[in-house]
This record gives C-alpha cells, sequence and structure tokens, in this order.
C-alpha cells in the first residue's frame, strides 16, 4: 500500500512553511524536492570517501570510483540499457542533447532535414537550431493541435529520407502530453533517421526501457527524479556513441596524447571528460534506487487520482482554462484565468503558501500557438495531497477576487 504521509515524512523541506503558511509544493516540473536518504549520501561522500576518481591508486579513490561505477550501472539497469558504458554522465539534459546535436555535425549536410516538434522545451530547439546553422540542414517542425498532442498524421507525411535525426520530448514540461514515442521512434527508423528522447519530464513519472524502445538516444536530469542539480544522463545505443566524435577534449577522455596526435579512450569515458560531478553522480543512484523503491506502478496510480482530482476541483472555478487537454497526460495542468496575467495570480498565492510555476516555461512556440502570455503550472508529484489541492485552489480563487 502507498502511504503518502509516509513518504511525505522522508522529505524535509515539505515540513517547513513560506510566508507563514504551510508549504505546498507544486513545481515538480522545475525541479524535485529531495528525500532523507539522498540528502544523507551526499553528506556521506563528502565526510566518508571524497576524492577523484578512475585515477588514484589510493584507498579513498578507489572507494569513490566503485561508488561511482555502480551508480553508472544501477541506471543502466533501471533504462535496461544492454552495456553499462552506453550510460554517459553528464550535467543535465541539456547537456546531453546539445553533445549529440554538436556530434550529429558529422553525419547531417545541407539539404537534409532535422526534426523536433512543436511541443518541446527551448533546450530540445535550440541546440538543433545550433547544427542546422552549421550545415545547412533544415529544421522541421512536427505541428500540434488544441488539445496539446502531436498531429502524427502531419508526422509520418513530413519524414524522408532527407529526416536525419528526430528529437522529440517523452512528456511536454508546459502541458503534461505524454507523446506516442515508441510509434514515433519506429516511423522515424523506417526512413533511416536517429531518434533522441528527451525524458526529462518523463522519468519522474514512469520507467522507460530504452531496449523496448528502440531509442537511439535518451536523455535526462537527476534533480527531476529527488537527486542532486549539476547532473543528468545521457543513454545513447553503443554504435552511435562510437561514432559520434567526442563532444569535449581534456583529461580522462583520451588514450593517449602526443603533441603529434591524440586518441580517445573507450566508452563511456570517451563523453566525460575532467573531474566530473562525482558526488551528485554517486547520489543520482541513489534517487533512483529510492523511486524504484517505492515503484513506479505506485508513483503512475497515485499521481493520476492526484491529476483526476485537481482538474476537477479546478475546472469548477469561473473563466479557468487548461491548455493541454490531451487523456494522455502526466500529472501536470498549465491553466490561465480570464482577463488575469498567470504572474499576477503566481504571486498572490506564494503569499499563501503555495509554489507554482508561471510564464512560458521555456516553451514560447507553445504559448505563441495558444496566443498566451505564459501559464500557471501546477505540476504534481507523489508526495504531495489531495489536501493541498484544496489549499491550493482556494488560494486561486482568492487570488480571482483580488485581481478582478
Amino acid at each position: 500500500m502507498f502511504d503518502v504521509q509516509k513518504v511525505r515524512a522522508q522529505f524535509p523541506i515539505l515540513s517547513q512553511t513560506v510566508n507563514g503558511k504551510p508549504l505546498v509544493y507544486f513545481d515538480n516540473g522545475a525541479t524535485t524536492q529531495k528525500p532523507e536518504v539522498v540528502i544523507d549520501a551526499i553528506a556521506q561522500y563528502y565526510t566518508e570517501f571524497n576524492a577523484n576518481i578512475h585515477r588514484g591508486v589510493h584507498t579513498l579513490s578507489q572507494l569513490a570510483t566503485d561508488a561511482y561505477e555502480q551508480a553508472r550501472n544501477t541506471i543502466q539497469n533501471h533504462l535496461n540499457a544492454k552495456y553499462n558504458h552506453e550510460i554517459i554522465f553528464t550535467s543535465g539534459t541539456t547537456a546531453g542533447i546539445n553533445l549529440v546535436a554538436n556530434g550529429f555535425a558529422k553525419f547531417v549536410k545541407e539539404g537534409d532535414e532535422v526534426m523536433v516538434s512543436a511541443l518541446e522545451h527551448h533546450s530540445n530547439i535550440v541546440p538543433w537550431q545550433f547544427l542546422c546553422e552549421k550545415t545547412g540542414a533544415k529544421l522541421v517542425v512536427i505541428p500540434m493541435n488544441e488539445q496539446g498532442e502531436l498531429r502524427m498524421d502531419k508526422f509520418e507525411k513530413l519524414l524522408s529520407s532527407k529526416t536525419k535525426i528526430v528529437a522529440v520530448n517523452h512528456i511536454s514540461n508546459a502541458l503534461g502530453t505524454i507523446n506516442p514515442i515508441k510509434q514515433i521512434i519506429d516511423k522515424a527508423h523506417k526512413v533511416g533517421a536517429a531518434v533522441l528522447i528527451d525524458g526529462a519530464q518523463a522519468t519522474p513519472h514512469l520507467r522507460p526501457d530504452v531496449q523496448e524502445l528502440d531509442c537511439d538516444f535518451y536523455v535526462f536530469s537527476g534533480h527531476k527524479v529527488c537527486g542532486p542539480t549539476g547532473v543528468g544522463i545521457l543513454y545513447g545505443k553503443e554504435n552511435w556513441l562510437n561514432a559520434l566524435p567526442p563532444y569535449q577534449g581534456g583529461g580522462e577522455m583520451i588514450k593517449e596524447v602526443t603533441f603529434e596526435k591524440t586518441t580517445y579512450a573507450e566508452l563511456p569515458h570517451k563523453f566525460e571528460a575532467g573531474t566530473p560531478n562525482i558526488e551528485a553522480g554517486i547520489v543520482l543512484g541513489t534517487a533512483i534506487d529510492y523511486l524504484n523503491g517505492i515503484g513506479f506502478d505506485n508513483i503512475a496510480k497515485y499521481e493520476q487520482e492526484l491529476l483526476d482530482y485537481a482538474t476537477r476541483k479546478l475546472l469548477e472555478i469561473d473563466g479557468l482554462k487548461i491548455y493541454g487537454t490531451s487523456e494522455n497526460k502526466a500529472s501536470v495542468i498549465s491553466f490561465n484565468i480570464e482577463g488575469i496575467h498567470p504572474y499576477d495570480i503566481g504571486t498572490i498565492i506564494d503569499k499563501l503558501g503555495v509554489a507554482v510555476r508561471t510564464g512560458h516555461h521555456c516553451a514560447q512556440p507553445i504559448m505563441q500557438y495558444f496566443d498566451i502570455p505564459g501559464t500557471i503550472r501546477a505540476s504534481f508529484a507523489f508526495y504531495n495531497t489531495r489536501e493541498e489541492i484544496d489549499i491550493f485552489v482556494e488560494a486561486v480563487k482568492k487570488a480571482q477576487m483580488m485581481l478582478t
């Protein structure tokens, strides 16, 4: 049985007050809070075996190296990757996308096409624009509909032998839409295109199986799965990672250096130049173990209940419109109230202890599609409650009353 109160007790920050009110934290799409086991693991690293990894023969270095590589194995098992060297530590989702986009300059030429979707975060748009500017390739966009869903009929028509890579998110950060990525991957592969999946918003809610999906790349960030900031994962199929050139040069990513020529290390070190964020990498493994201990089936079921309840309660408010109404969506609600700027509501409800995100959510093309300046986004996690939703809804009603 999933016991939310037992879970909440494991998150120290949830017991604090904000502006004299109990904290209601509904900004999980931006970053999740951290359980005690993660916080303790950070302290344990720095108090027991802080040392640089892979290079030292001394005991602390070996302990740190073993813990770091065990975290890599943990994430390999979590994603069901075939090999542990297909797991590359990065600084986050953005870094993983940039690594792939930069390397794809080797495979893309003028006249080729790079495809993204209308639902993307800026971090899955701008790196591909860089690639197109560098190579002369064309950026092609899969359109969306009024429900915030991708137009799959249009996607199929846009695919061609010119398509070299398709980059789409698993779940939209702005609308919560869960995209049909398996279908996208299969159809892209039929025309010979590679596929990168931005899993930043998906990994807190579900457990992706990269072999079943057959994606070529999958990226996510540690801080959105109850782990530290400054660490993320790029999964890549072995053949693609071997084919891509290194993204950065420096220590660790080399086999031999002379002034005449440098040869590169084998995977995964080829893409992990310099001293990594060791503590964060190790603790990301701790966070993944923690979430698997709760169980992603339990998380998905409970968060769906929160989403259904919050949607029902919010729609009782006059003038409120929800953006992103796909039947297949994660626990994210983006909405506006007629005649009121989203920033004003966000500011007022913060005074009542409620934390939400307002603005364009680094997804300006979505806001342009709906012709709005932004939305109020409430994003729920497995440690939130119905009681918090009630507080949130009352806070929104109060803000509406004050602003009209």
